[in-house]
């Protein structure tokens, strides 16, 4: 390698999104680049020249392994969409410049679908116009939405936690329900695929009977329907768990959550701020059949829980960053690295690469068979193929009892 590399992180933040930033440093200067450069706050930052030398921050082996058990987006992420080329060249010729001022060979955007659109204009826009410097992305998202990879990256650290803490909230009504029934209703994170719903499955065990619904946004929510099967279920037992994705919609195709008070804000790829689900029907619960209710909503724990990250996980982030140095320095470009599973037993998983047009922009969803017959459990198929992704501990460096973080020191 005879130029930099540099390297934003995009979107929601994960648990091992910082072990991929750590691949992508360590094995670019195992391959000789000069300077490793770090976008502050993504394509956005960088468009106002805001960047540090990766250098001045991760000095010792210690520091990668501090970053690698760094939760949220060490360099800060952003959520900025770049418009099409034909509308405005004026962006792609700044940014070029200032790639051209850093001498980059290689530009790295670690992060899920939108920052694959990134990736794919950037590199089409070089192509277009002659320049040399290579765009590779690295799979970045909990939602586990990106098509062509196995799974992504921060997707089994967030089940792992996801799946924790559901038996944990379990276990915590259990002992609430002497001479009183409750529902408890669980929202996970989850706007169109429900990968993260259906990792509260994960409780169910020997000890432990799962959540009793779960409801994925890959099918239309009936309310009605809902209500009487929780009717049915307190006939049986006076604790129920439900778990719901943030996303599901009626088959009007109406957000479930806008039926409460739900947020107007919308970002600049057009994504409704989703929160409120399991509080509408928590309510909904309390006034329709008269027992207790509780909304849990696990929010940004569940893609800021490091303390709870998977060693699968953080070990193959940092693998396909370095991949992603590996394919840029053998010459690729508009391509982002995938996880390809060899097997389940033993698990074995290695790394390919694939054109980032086939997965910008294209989202996959739970499969149908995957999702119980009436739309309410997880299949055997689905238990299968997400227990491998949440195996193992990396445990935090701890000082004074509380995990100790890399920083950036403003």
């Amino acid at each position: 390698m005879k130029g930099n590399v540099i390297v934003g992180q995009s979107g929601g933040p994960t648990a091992v999104i910082n072990s991929s930033l750590a691949g992508v440093y360590r094995t670019a200067k195992d391959r000789g680049a000069k300077k490793v450069y770090g976008m502050l706050h993504g394509i956005q930052g960088f468009l106002d020249e805001q960047y540090v030398d990766l250098s001045d921050y991760i000095k010792t082996d210690l520091d990668v392994e501090l970053l690698k058990r760094t939760p949220s987006a060490f360099l800060g992420s952003c959520r900025y969409k770049l418009p099409e080329i034909h509308e405005d060249r004026e962006v792609y010729e700044k940014i070029f410049g200032i790639l051209d001022k850093l001498d980059i060979e290689c530009f790295i955007y670690i992060g899920g679908n939108d920052s694959m659109d990134t990736i794919k204009k950037l590199s089409d826009y070089a192509i277009v116009t002659g320049k040399t410097t290579k765009f590779i992305g690295v799979p970045k998202t909990i939602d586990n939405d990106l098509a062509l990879t196995d799974h992504t990256p921060g997707f089994g650290s967030a089940a792992k936690y996801i799946g924790t803490a559901t038996k944990e909230v379990i276990r915590d009504a259990m002992g609430l329900v002497y001479n009183t029934d409750i529902v408890t209703i669980i929202e996970v994170m989850g706007r169109n695929a429900g990968w993260l719903t259906g990792a509260t499955a994960l409780s169910k065990g020997e000890d432990c009977d799962g959540p009793d619904l779960i409801y994925l946004p890959e099918l239309a929510f009936d309310i009605d329907n809902f209500i009487e099967r929780v009717k049915e279920l307190l006939q049986k037992k006076k604790s129920v768990v439900v778990a719901v994705s943030e996303g599901i919609k009626t088959k009007e195709g109406k957000y479930v959550c806008e039926y409460g008070n739900a947020s107007d804000y919308v970002d600049a790829f057009g994504h409704r701020q989703l929160a409120g689900t399991a509080s509408f029907l928590s309510n909904l619960v309390a006034a329709e059949i008269g027992c207790k209710t509780r909304a849990v909503e696990f929010s940004t724990l569940q893609r800021s829980a490091s303390h709870l990250a998977s060693r699968i996980d953080v070990n193959e982030a940092f693998q396909v960053g370095g991949a992603a140095v590996k394919a840029a320095v053998e010459g690729d470009t508009g391509k982002m690295i995938v996880l390809k599973r060899v097997s389940d037993d033993p698990y074995q998983c290695t790394t390919d690469i694939c054109d980032v047009h086939k997965i910008s922009n294209v989202e996959k969803l739970v499969p149908r068979d995957w999702i119980s017959r009436d739309g309410t459990y997880l299949t055997q198929k689905f238990i299968s193929y997400i227990e491998p992704l949440i195996q193992g501990e990396l445990l935090p460096v701890q000082v004074d009892g509380i995990p100790r973080h890399l920083f950036l020191q403003k």
